[in-house]
């Protein structure tokens, strides 16, 4: 028989938390477009990878510096830019903020006929010595372009495995049961749905995260603090994952 000692030095617990935010171009409820009050938020949600959604391509009207680069540089953590969407007040896209290292980065076309181009940041990131595989994206409006974006991610997600795979974003999807979250959940497992939007008086869980395994995503909740109610019309989801890995066993001694 093996003693619990021996059990617990063939598996490795991988522990890390993980947020998804629609930032709005950095503008809050007020109409005031503040990126100091996004980075504020997360560096409240103390999560080891964020994915953005709507992050501007200005710091500001009068600026024209990046609003990621400058998330990145105000929260500490490194930067990955998506394909970038036409909006009358300018570009925006997704993003990833991240504290694991960078493995490698893949940007996913999501367009669907003549609607607004939308597309599906694919990261790969170092989690001690796993890898972790992240996709951050934000969903079309109608009910057709979702389910035909949907369908793309799910064929994406099947030709590249790896130890673990999150897949987070806006999913515009108002219905608990719309096709394209059906389809989400046959893949991934059912995972907790918190209410973010609109972040004033939260009601509708259009923020989503999910993981595989299905069993390492211990938690899910919406971030409500008076920052982010304020600080864009979207409150942030926030996941703890704990991903238990078998190591090789070691040789006994003769």
């Amino acid at each position: 028989m093996v003693d619990g000692q021996e059990v617990m030095s063939r598996v490795a617990v991988r522990r890390f938390t993980i947020a998804s935010y629609n930032v709005h171009r950095c503008v809050g409820i007020d109409g005031c477009q503040q990126p100091e009050r996004i980075a504020a938020v997360i560096r409240e949600l103390d999560a080891d990878v964020v994915g953005l959604q709507e992050v501007g391509a200005r710091f500001r009207p009068e600026n024209d510096a990046p609003q990621l680069d400058y998330l990145a540089e105000a929260t500490g953590l490194q930067a990955i830019g998506g394909l970038r969407l036409h909006h009358r007040l300018g570009h925006y896209g997704n993003a990833l903020l991240s504290r694991r290292r960078i493995l490698d980065v893949r940007r996913l076309d999501l367009s669907y006929r003549r609607k607004e181009p939308r597309g599906a940041l694919d990261v790969d990131l170092d989690l001690d010595g796993a890898t972790l595989r992240v996709i951050v994206t934000h969903l079309g409006l109608r009910p057709a372009e979702r389910r035909s974006q949907v369908n793309k991610l799910l064929v994406a997600l099947q030709e590249q495995e790896r130890d673990v795979v999150a897949l987070l974003g806006d999913f515009n999807e108002w219905l608990p049961g719309g096709r394209p979250l059906r389809r989400i959940h046959a893949h991934f497992g059912r995972a907790g749905a918190a209410r973010t939007f609109p972040s004033r008086c939260a009601m509708f869980a259009l923020d989503r995260i999910w993981v595989l395994p299905a069993e390492a995503l211990m938690e899910v909740h919406a971030v409500r603090t008076s920052l982010a109610r304020r600080a864009s019309d979207h409150l942030p989801v926030r996941g703890v994952v704990a991903w238990t890995s078998r190591m090789p066993s070691a040789t006994p001694p003769p």
